[in-house]
């Protein structure tokens, strides 16, 4: 039950927004076009195949991504899906 200004299932909607938001702006950093490396871009140690496989265009082992994937940051923003009445509280 919305109030307000607000639709029903509003709050679905806006929850639905964000995952999507968040979806989104990781498959943008994942790698595109490029080719696996056998070893590691950082380290230079070995990529295993299969990791190679399931993340195509790697290149960096996973001890190096996650050091990578710590320093980045998820940017939330602030609500712009909000409705009129939950602005005006």
């Amino acid at each position: 039950m919305a109030g307000g200004f607000a639709k029903d299932g509003a709050v679905q909607d806006q929850i639905d927004a964000s995952i999507d938001d968040a979806v989104g702006q990781i498959r943008r950093r994942m790698p595109k076009g490029r080719v696996s490396l056998a070893t590691c871009h950082e380290c230079g140690e070995p990529i295993p195949e299969a990791r190679r496989r399931a993340v195509p265009g790697v290149q960096m082992c996973v001890e190096c991504q996650a050091i990578v994937d710590g320093k980045q940051t998820i940017q939330v923003g602030y609500n712009r899906r909000g409705s009129k009445g939950s602005q005006l509280r």
